[in-house]
């Protein structure tokens, strides 16, 4: 089976992986030819998104998943194999096709590609397509499952392996597993943690494929939601909301977009928070936003529309996060201004 992978972000490491080291297997014992693992396994290629600039320099950089990439490329050549070819294409069309094509794919797995299948691209993949996607589908279809549900305060979340469809997300699922949520989870640790389950979850629903086991389930669709692409500004506090929502929004949009209030015409963004005493909702009779004091366990207290918020990591924007007592040794009268007054885009 020759395999290509598609994906681009952090999140998609691990499983490019898994499905190397499947095409790797067998490698040392004898017997084994330079066209697959024992199991009959190539990675035939990865397609990823183009580079694109980053940081400070805005020198164009390869994605997560094209490094991960060319770094498994000396895996396989000593192990006497071609390395997977590395596909950017600006669009998926027909010069995007050729490639693929010549590649002579069976099955294609996608995870956090992107962009979006056509049909004549999934043509090209006679055993079809899956996509592993980072939800209990049909929960939370859509481009941030992850955020969505810290925001929710979920107490499980999961991770599923589907069918690729041309309606997104909707395919019949292989293969899913739950996990269970506590609480102070943040987007990258959950992120993190959904990487790691998905690839171990991979490999056995590509041999179940090769040896025509797989089984779909189809979607519920009155069971489905929905969730959208996330924006800088879908990280503005509001200061009305409550102090346990703030805090989930908090943790939700770590480490992108990460959420921020006003303090004047400075941008101040919140990376940490707390709730005090453990989430107890206390009385407040200031309006939303203003800076209250301190607590010497939990931090800068600020008064939200339902209880009180304890900042414990804040960072104006182009500065360093500081914890909460190293920011108020430079932050002069902070105590007492109420954050989120001024409009900044």
């Amino acid at each position: 089976m020759r395999i290509v992978y598609a994906g681009s972000p952090a999140i998609a490491v691990p499983a490019l992986e898994s499905l190397a080291a499947l095409a790797l297997e067998g490698a040392d014992t004898p017997g084994c030819g330079a066209e697959g693992g024992a199991g009959g396994f190539e990675l035939a290629g990865v397609l990823t998104n183009p580079d694109s600039p980053r940081g400070r320099s805005g020198k164009p950089e390869p994605t997560e998943v094209a490094a991960a990439a060319l770094a498994l490329a000396g895996r396989f050549e000593r192990a006497r194999r071609q390395p997977p070819a590395i596909l950017k294409p600006e669009r998926l069309g027909g010069a995007a096709r050729g490639e693929v094509g010549a590649l002579r794919p069976d099955l294609l797995v996608s995870f956090a590609y992107g962009r979006i299948f056509g049909p004549k691209f999934l043509a090209l993949f006679p055993l079809g397509g899956i996509n592993v996607h980072p939800s209990l589908l049909p929960a939370y279809r859509g481009p941030a499952p992850i955020p969505q549900a810290i925001l929710n305060g979920d107490r499980e979340t999961g991770i599923s392996v589907q069918r690729l469809a041309l309606e997104t997300d909707c395919g019949d699922i292989l293969a899913q597993e739950a996990v269970p949520l506590a609480g102070r989870e943040t987007a990258a640790s959950l992120g993190a943690e959904m990487a790691r389950r998905a690839a171990l979850l991979l490999p056995g629903v590509v041999r179940d494929i090769a040896e025509g086991r797989a089984r779909g389930r189809p979607q519920d669709p009155e069971k489905a939601s929905f969730c959208g692409l996330l924006s800088r500004g879908d990280g503005r506090i509001d200061w009305n909301m409550s102090a346990r929502r703030i805090e989930a929004q908090i943790r939700a949009y770590t480490p992108w977009p990460l959420s921020w209030t006003t303090d004047g015409d400075r941008r101040l963004y919140i990376r940490t928070a707390d709730l005090p005493e453990g989430g107890a909702v206390l009385p407040g009779t200031r309006p939303p936003g203003t800076v209250l004091g301190v607590d010497k366990e939990r931090g800068i207290l600020v008064q939200t529309g339902d209880g009180v918020l304890a900042l414990v990591m804040l960072q104006y924007e182009a500065k360093k996060a500081l914890e909460w007592r190293a920011f108020l040794n430079g932050a002069r009268n902070f105590i007492g201004r109420r954050l989120g007054e001024n409009r900044i885009e």
